[in-house]
């Protein structure tokens, strides 16, 4: 069985100032603000959603198949993500543009400054969901729409919808790009939503549902809440997941996408949903512990171990 994540593939360019951005701002003069940071500390790590969910279901032993555009500068990311075995098949280069970019510079209290620049990402509706022969060739069966161009976004649902291939409705990030009918129709359409305690009060504030509502109208919604843990609604119940303390906290980037890996796994080998709520718990704290989107790493056999001893029960993997 395989998986079609649908989403963003970036790099994450992170600068660390070691100072503190409010010592070089001065309110009084924002409208004519003209700062320069030094920044000796900087990073590139490989992100963007589609990627990160992709890598954590890699790493749990899952088939997951990527449909993302890039640009020209995709080689180093190419090879990275091959050697982890996932599937770029339905990854498509748009030669004339860069691949999606994320710049983010960080002070000493945790502030951020980032710029983004969409690039090849912007023309994700250019790839269309596989279906017929090549949807049963690759063995698709469940899929995720994550942060992604607006219009490939809006077109992919509505192809899995079409197709009948369940999906998880993931906005994230992108959420704002839609009204309330634009929502409406992804909810309609989805068979699982996905969002964090702020895009979820977004979701209920433009579509005019609640969150029971919304989860009456599909097979389950998730909101997670950060360090508190998360709450899933299904089956006509509401389930509170417990947090997994982590290791350390070391960088909270990509710890939703780790999370949405856990659902994923748990959808397609039809775990129970307080299991699945608390396998993708137990990743969203690995992930805490690294620096980086795609640095930790476990195995079906550690990761087993580790959910033995934050639950104190078996999971078969």
């Amino acid at each position: 069985m395989s998986a079609l994540i649908c989403g963003s593939i970036a790099y994450d360019n992170i600068m660390v100032f070691p100072g503190r951005f409010k010592e070089h701002i001065l309110p009084d003069q924002i409208h004519i603000l003209n700062v320069s940071f030094l920044v000796p500390e900087l990073r590139r790590e490989f992100g963007g959603c589609a990627g990160n969910v992709a890598y954590n279901l890699r790493l749990l032993g899952g088939d997951p198949r990527i449909m993302a555009t890039v640009g020209s500068d995709f080689g180093p990311y190419r090879a990275w993500l091959t050697r982890q075995g996932v599937n770029l098949s339905h990854v498509v280069e748009v030669p004339e543009m860069l691949t999606a970019q994320a710049y983010i510079t960080t002070d000493l209290d945790d502030n951020q400054i980032t710029a983004f620049h969409p690039g090849a990402m912007n023309e994700a509706h250019r790839i269309t969901v596989p279906v017929g022969s090549a949807r049963s060739d690759a063995g698709i069966t469940v899929a995720i729409v994550s942060p992604d161009g607006r219009q490939g976004m809006v077109e992919h649902a509505a192809q899995l919808h079409d197709a009948g291939i369940p999906f998880i409705f993931d906005p994230g990030q992108g959420l704002p790009m839609f009204d309330g009918l634009d929502l409406r129709h992804f909810v309609d359409r989805a068979t699982w939503v996905a969002v964090n305690d702020y895009e979820a009060r977004l979701l209920t504030d433009r579509t005019g549902w609640t969150e029971d509502e919304v989860a009456g109208k599909v097979k389950a919604l998730i909101v997670t809440h950060g360090a508190l843990g998360s709450t899933i609604w299904a089956g006509g119940e509401r389930l509170e997941i417990p947090p997994v303390k982590p290791r350390a906290v070391l960088d909270p980037t990509g710890c939703g996408d780790a999370y949405r890996a856990g659902l994923l796994h748990g959808i397609t080998r039809n775990l129970p949903w307080a299991d699945t709520g608390r396998l993708a718990s137990l990743l969203g704290a690995l992930k805490v512990a690294h620096k980086g989107t795609q640095n930790h790493h476990f195995t079906p056999a550690s990761l087993a171990t580790e959910f033995q001893s934050a639950f104190g029960h078996e999971l078969r993997l």
